[in-house]
């Protein structure tokens, strides 16, 4: 994994690392559950590791991937964040997974912000789409948050998802978009914060 270079991002809250092996056991729970059913899953045992190698290798390949969410005091693993361009994908994906403890505090929100940011100011990404299931209420909340709007002419997938667009860095740099964004990480940074209503990533 050393061998592989990969980027450390640092935000308010969180510290965002490369997959390794020991945050291996969070990845499977989420993805051999019921969270991971608008993202081919539930997986099988065996079909969460071959994902879970495929998160590892995908730095190697694209130079690019996810990042493992670490709480920056704690240590404690939250979830994932980062690019996605496995083979037969139209675009490189901004994507993310949360795991259910740590849903509706944020933490999605901040790391993707991060990640985003990251693949914009440093690896000259001019675009990028998230592919998300017309079900995933949750997920197409938080792309619409982060400026992202549904792109009905760029391919799908498979046909079976949405295509929600990212604003560019023009479109984003010193915008209000931008600034509340950053607000609103804010918010869930201050410990006095208590989000009311539904619950968002």
């Amino acid at each position: 994994m050393t061998a592989l270079s990969i980027p450390v991002l640092k935000t308010r809250r969180l510290v965002l690392r490369g997959p390794e092996p020991e945050d291996y056991p969070d990845f499977k729970a989420t993805f051999t559950s019921y969270r991971a059913r608008f993202m081919g899953g539930p997986l099988n045992a065996y079909e969460s590791w071959m994902l879970y190698a495929a998160e590892i290798g995908h730095w190697a390949i694209r130079g690019f991937g996810m990042w493992m969410i670490h709480d920056r005091q704690t240590d404690e693993t939250y979830g994932m964040a980062g690019g996605w361009k496995p083979a037969k994908w139209p675009e490189a994906e901004i994507a993310w997974v949360i795991w259910p403890s740590a849903a509706g505090n944020g933490i999605a929100l901040e790391a993707t912000h991060a990640a985003r940011d990251h693949f914009y100011r440093h690896c000259g990404w001019q675009t990028a789409v998230s592919y998300i299931d017309p079900k995933n209420l949750d997920s197409i909340r938080l792309a619409e948050r982060l400026g992202a709007k549904k792109d009905h002419d760029a391919p799908s997938i498979d046909g079976n998802d949405a295509v929600y667009r990212h604003p560019t860095p023009a479109q984003l740099s010193g915008t209000q978009l931008a600034h509340g964004i950053e607000m609103e990480i804010g918010h869930y940074a201050d410990p006095l914060f208590k989000p009311k209503g539904w619950a968002l990533d």
